[in-house]
């Protein structure tokens, strides 16, 4: 019964668990039915993602697949490694391909395009005056350096060069073993083309030090401009460009700037020791400078000959020469910088030029109208006439000598006498010479175009110029006596100037007044003209601030520049016309195309600033005042040309100038202390400044400067009164004023304007039965 129970229970526990597997199986039937489907697109998309997993990962599997039936000893190491290097090479792949999407970013022109400077040259084309703008830099072809110095640069900085594609591999393994030992970049392995890369879009930066990732980020970028520009350039145009831009201490940029520094020749023609040396000192310029220490550069010097035998560039036997042949570096007293003060003059006008025609600075070539010659014969007057006044007995300042001998610490600003000169070509304002001190590496102030000292008598023609305009006449009599007070207008009751020689005469005429240069005289010729007149008369003429508008003015109390003097002279050669000065004829761009002045522009700029008539006869008058006035220290030391020109001499003997003219050249002479204190007792113009003006003139006419007759005008005969400047009358005769002249036609009285201050006829008489004094001073 028991038995039945548990077969009846375990048959009747098999037939109750047949159902439930009927019905499990029901089940899973109904479940795979609706996910058939989904395991096809599991199947489609598992095979889309082997698709990219092999393409991918390919160099993997086919590792996995070489390896399968190694040894698991050899199979999981090579696998580990190989993995390794793989991963390594596709992180270089994606490095190189990112730098070189940022290296095309960079115009590889600019490698070839350096900064040159812009060369100055005088008149002639040929004279070199200096150098502006840009680097000190000389641009060379690569056949016109010394092959050994192509050789040595090489053998130092990249033995390579001809083989690798811009990037040295071994180098580079090289230097990154150093860095990992040292824990620092301590090399760069670089080569020429990454060298290139780097001083012509990474130079040396003086501000904030760089991190070491930034340095990897260049470093990088650079090989990737390496590579690019092995594409662009040959080898020989690569090497070109390097050697022009390299940097070789004391601001000298490139190898022909090197070899004329450090040598005094070009690089076409150094010698193996001394292109070994340029090539050995690159890596440390300042430190390895021959002029700091020539026994470093010595040394750098033999490393690189060593360098050269061992990669077949010389022999040793040449090496050996070489060695044993002295540096020979350019001596001490040559070495700096010379300034100068005509420079100074062209960078102003340049920049100005520059800036109003659009035109990049750099790589110009400039043609002035410096007369070399002419130039260097203004200084050397300049400082021999200085020291004769500086050894005159009296002489109580500082001496050029005693300032020189002062500890550089303690020497400061120059406190010596100093001159200033400017040379213009009367025809055309083209500027033939600038001095503006005795020395631009002492003083760089200018004096030139920088100094506006009291002028004095040297402004007193323009008075004259301004009443003969206004119709006065050479002849006219002028009261020679003190200012009587309220006598000249706008000046106060109680000034009264003084003659020079302290003396004070009756009548003279407004020629001799001029001439002799009389104080007295040439106010009451100013009052005639009026101060608004001869103010417009200055700025005609170039003094372009005008003068103050008080009496004194007439007598030249107030400042210019020696600049301005000598343009304003030149109305007087040239009968009434002003040429604005100029220095700069031609600037070229670095292909050699003409930049300025433009296509039908002269670039010079002339205006008519008076009459013929009256400027002739101021010049007339100035021509008498050397042969016979305070000017005639000019014949006594044996200028006999054709001239004309004007002392001038300051209250307390501060400032002394002479301005004079040839038929060709106008010049005027500065000389005085930088603040204004007596030179020397009875220093006038006549012997400090007129001396340097004959030793310039005298120069110009031995280089042909002619000095022709002064421009004539045309003179018509004709009868005055010397009081009223008009036409003679009979009165005129009877009081003994009337005279006969040669007069210029535009200054001829018209012909009904007769005296009126001596008419035909009622002549006044006094009690004594004797005439009454005429008046004396013109009237309108």
């Amino acid at each position: 019964m028991a038995a039945r129970k548990s077969n009846t229970g375990a048959g009747g526990g098999t037939r109750k668990a047949k159902p439930s597997a009927a019905r499990k199986s029901g089940r899973k039937t109904k479940r795979k039915t609706p996910r058939k489907p989904t395991n096809r697109r599991k199947k489609s998309s598992a095979k889309k993602h082997g698709l990219l997993f092999r393409l991918f990962f390919w160099p993997f599997q086919l590792l996995a697949q070489t390896t399968e039936r190694w040894h698991p000893v050899l199979r999981w190491p090579v696998r580990a490694a190989g993995g390794a290097m793989l991963v390594m090479f596709f992180c270089f792949l994606l490095v190189a391909v990112f730098y070189y999407l940022r290296a095309t970013q960079y115009n590889l022109d600019k490698a070839s395009e350096m900064p040159a400077r812009t060369l100055v040259y005088a008149r002639d084309g040929r004279t070199e005056l200096g150098r502006l703008h840009g680097d000190n830099r000389y641009l060379v072809k690569y056949d016109h350096v010394a092959k050994d110095f192509r050789n040595a640069l090489i053998s130092r900085e990249d033995a390579r060069f001809h083989d690798h594609f811009g990037i040295d591999i071994k180098g580079l393994i090289r230097a990154t073993v150093q860095n990992i030992k040292r824990r620092r970049l301590a090399q760069g392995g670089s080569t020429i083309s990454i060298q290139l890369a780097e001083n012509t879009w990474f130079p040396p930066d003086t501000g904030k030090k760089k991190s070491t990732a930034s340095l990897i980020d260049q470093k990088l970028l650079e090989m990737a401009l390496a590579w690019r520009i092995e594409r662009r350039y040959e080898k020989s145009e690569i090497l070109e460009h390097y050697m022009n831009r390299i940097f070789w201490g004391h601001s000298i940029r490139g190898v022909e700037s090197a070899s004329r520094t450090y040598f005094e020749k070009p690089a076409i023609r150094i010698t193996l020791s001394e292109a070994a040396m340029l090539a050995g000192i690159i890596r440390g310029p300042n430190a390895f400078s021959p002029f700091k220490n020539i026994e470093a550069a010595t040394r750098e010097r033999d490393v690189t000959l060593g360098r050269m035998v061992k990669y077949g560039h010389i022999t040793q036997a040449q090496a050996d020469v070489a060695r044993n042949e002295p540096l020979i570096v350019r001596p001490k007293n040559r070495r700096v910088l010379q300034e100068t003060y005509v420079m100074d003059a062209v960078r102003r006008e340049l920049d100005r030029i520059l800036e109003e025609q659009n035109i990049q600075d750099g790589g110009l070539t400039v043609i002035t109208t410096i007369d070399h010659t002419i130039q260097r014969a203004a200084e050397l007057s300049m400082e021999r006439n200085l020291v004769r006044v500086e050894k005159t007995p009296g002489y109580r300042h500082q001496t050029r000598r005693q300032w020189q001998q002062l500890p550089s610490g303690r020497a400061g600003e120059t406190r010596y006498l100093q001159g200033a000169c400017v040379v213009i070509e009367n025809r055309t304002g083209a500027v033939l010479s600038v001095v503006g001190g005795r020395d631009a590496n002492e003083s760089k102030y200018n004096r030139a175009i920088q100094a506006e000292r009291q002028i004095g008598s040297i402004f007193k023609p323009f008075v004259y110029l301004t009443s003969f305009n206004r119709g006065m006449m050479p002849k006219t009599w002028i009261p020679d006596g003190r200012i009587r007070p309220g006598e000249i207008r706008g000046a106060p009751r109680s000034w009264s100037p003084s003659n020079s020689d302290g003396k004070y005469g009756n009548y003279v005429t407004a020629e001799d007044a001029l001439v002799r240069s009389r104080n007295t005289s040439s106010v009451r010729v100013g009052n005639f003209a009026g101060l608004e007149d001869v103010n417009a008369t200055a700025r005609d003429v170039g003094f372009i601030q005008g003068i103050p508008m008080n009496p004194s003015s007439y007598l030249g109390s107030w400042e210019a520049t020696p600049w301005q003097v000598a343009s304003a002279y030149t109305v007087f050669p040239n009968n009434g016309d002003w040429y604005r000065p100029y220095m700069i004829q031609e600037i070229r761009n670095a292909k050699g195309k003409r930049v300025y002045p433009g296509k039908g522009d002269s670039g010079k700029l002339m205006a008519v600033v008076a009459e013929p008539g009256a400027t002739w006869c101021v010049s007339n008058t100035l021509q008498q005042a050397v042969n016979r006035g305070t000017g005639r220290i000019v014949r006594s030391l044996g200028y006999k040309a054709p001239c004309a020109g004007k002392t001038g001499t300051t209250d307390d003997y501060k400032d002394a100038w002479f301005a004079g003219y040839t038929g060709t050249l106008t010049c005027a002479i500065w000389v005085g202390m930088d603040r204004p204190q007596k030179i020397i007792n009875r220093g006038y113009g006549s012997t400090l400044a007129a001396p340097i003006w004959v030793d310039v003139m005298k120069t110009a006419g031995r280089l042909g400067y002619t000095t022709p007759r002064f421009k004539p005008v045309r003179l018509h005969p004709v009868s005055l009164c010397r009081w009223s400047a008009k036409r003679a009358t009979k009165g005129c005769v009877a009081r003994g004023s009337a005279y006969t002249a040669k007069v210029p036609a535009d200054m001829l009285p018209g012909e009904r304007d007769y005296c009126t201050m001596h008419p035909f006829r009622g002549l006044p008489s006094r009690r004594d039965g004797r005439r009454s004094p005429p008046r004396a001073i013109p009237v309108e």
